[in-house]
């Protein structure tokens, strides 16, 4: 792990860092049960054609048991929590210039780990090149703040969009059950890495049931489960109420057992690529839990090489696995769920990767898969969502597991300092963000891709 982190945390490591120039990344805010949300006040901005919107968002937040104020003109607190800039009316890219320049007034005293997060609209066909141009706008804002903020602060960005062709008719309010949904997990720790990314919401949602245990009565199937990210996964699914069924190869049953048995949930030794895959686990969840709700399509193999140096089993046995088995395992539940054999709002959260969005030198083939991932997420997001579900993936960037452990050290640090948290992330920060786009409050966003990168310096 890194513990470069814990060098520059304080003392003369910390001092001699700052002196060198070098990297001085803090220990990330993540979530425990029982957490408040911020650490610190709420302050809502906007520009004067969105004040509306900006007043019944703070308002909503009020039951949070926030502390939520609207102007920077009243005594200020020593550290803000977080900073709501609400841009969902914006019509002019010089209608801009006032909330950002009071933002900016604000950042000195951002607490560590603070959130500024930048509420807007998708600009439409029928939008003015002036309307166009401001909303894409708060966009270039966003994704340039995030890589200026540090002490673990993090800008993101939620963008509120026409749900045609998404399987999700209308547009989102400004307090629709996934705008505020989506909101919270921003706030929280739960979003520790995810850091310069607009979300987009396609629809209104459903509200939690709960913010601790939103999967309670849910069932998800984790494929490849047996270690990694997919053992978190697994807990942070669990954690959060679902009944899970781990899957994975034989070869891991061991290992898929000890997991499995550590949160109660069932093993389910079961090669993906195996015809029939989708339907033994749909039979499997259906026969002990009575449903099935979730399906998180996290298996994946590494061949990495140099196309000039790349055989045909390497890319053959990769693409199997990583992006033709979810492929036709989708395809299979998407039938179900037409056939009321799943739950009233299925979900299938796919892992694509930033290799996937930016590329990555030796991964030719892994690119390719996580490249399908993605467009397979947004191709299913229509028919799924016409039975009340959502499809999303998640691209998650350097996360410090046992393959990246393989890395070597000065590559390694390399990576780990690429983003604009300057640190990797962890398997939970990933599964966090999962666990997320299928609790009910994501309901309206479908057909997406979060990143869960810190910002990583490549790609969009």
């Amino acid at each position: 792990m890194d513990k470069y982190i814990d060098l520059v945390s304080g003392g003369l490591g910390k001092k001699l860092a700052r002196q060198l120039g070098l990297p001085t990344p803090v220990a990330l805010r993540r979530h425990s049960p029982g957490d408040p949300l911020l650490e610190g006040p709420v302050l809502v901005l906007s520009d004067y054609a969105s004040r509306d919107d900006a007043d019944r968002l703070a308002a909503a937040m009020l039951s949070w048991h926030l502390d939520v104020r609207r102007s920077t003109h009243l005594p200020q607190p020593e550290r803000w929590g977080a900073v709501v800039v609400v841009l969902t009316n914006a019509n002019h890219p010089d209608s801009l210039a006032d909330p950002a320049l009071e933002l900016g007034s604000t950042l000195r005293q951002l607490a560590r780990n603070g959130r500024v997060v930048f509420l807007s609209r998708q600009a439409s066909a029928a939008d003015s090149p002036d309307v166009a141009a401001a909303r894409a706008g708060v966009e270039g804002v966003m994704r340039s703040l995030g890589k200026e903020l540090r002490a673990g602060a993090t800008a993101n960005g939620i963008v509120l969009c026409d749900g045609d062709g998404a399987g999700s008719a209308g547009l989102a309010g400004v307090t629709s059950p996934s705008v505020l949904g989506t909101l919270r997990f921003l706030f929280s720790g739960r979003s520790a890495f995810v850091d310069g990314q607009p979300i987009p919401v396609v629809g209104n949602g459903e509200e939690d049931p709960s913010w601790e245990r939103p999967l309670e009565g849910l069932v998800a199937v984790v494929t490849g489960a047996a270690r990694g990210i997919g053992t978190s996964i697994v807990e942070v699914l669990t954690r959060d109420g679902a009944q899970v069924i781990g899957v994975d190869v034989p070869a891991a049953g061991e290992s898929l057992m000890q997991v499995m048995n550590e949160v109660k949930g069932m093993a389910l030794q079961l090669d993906v690529t195996a015809p029939g895959a989708a339907d033994r686990i749909l039979g499997a969840a259906r026969e002990r839990y009575g449903r099935l709700d979730i399906v998180i399509h996290n298996a994946g193999i590494l061949r990495d090489k140099l196309l000039a140096n790349m055989t045909e089993d390497r890319w053959k046995d990769l693409i199997a696995v990583n992006i033709t088995a979810p492929l036709a395992m989708s395809a299979r539940f998407v039938e179900a769920a037409e056939a009321g054999l799943m739950g009233d709002s299925p979900r299938i959260v796919s892992l694509a990767s930033t290799s996937g969005i930016a590329g990555n030198r030796g991964q030719t083939n892994y690119a390719a898969a996580k490249s399908g991932i993605i467009g397979m997420t947004e191709a299913l997001a229509g028919p799924i969502g016409a039975v009340g579900g959502a499809a999303t993936a998640v691209a998650p960037g350097f996360i410090e597991t046992d393959m990246t452990a393989r890395i070597p050290a000065l590559m390694r640090q390399f990576a780990r300092r690429a983003n604009s948290l300057q640190q990797g992330g962890l398997p939970i920060d990933v599964a966090e963000t999962i666990a997320f786009l299928a609790s009910p409050a994501a309901g309206g966003i479908n057909g997406a891709v979060v990143r869960v990168c810190g910002q990583n310096l490549v790609g969009r």
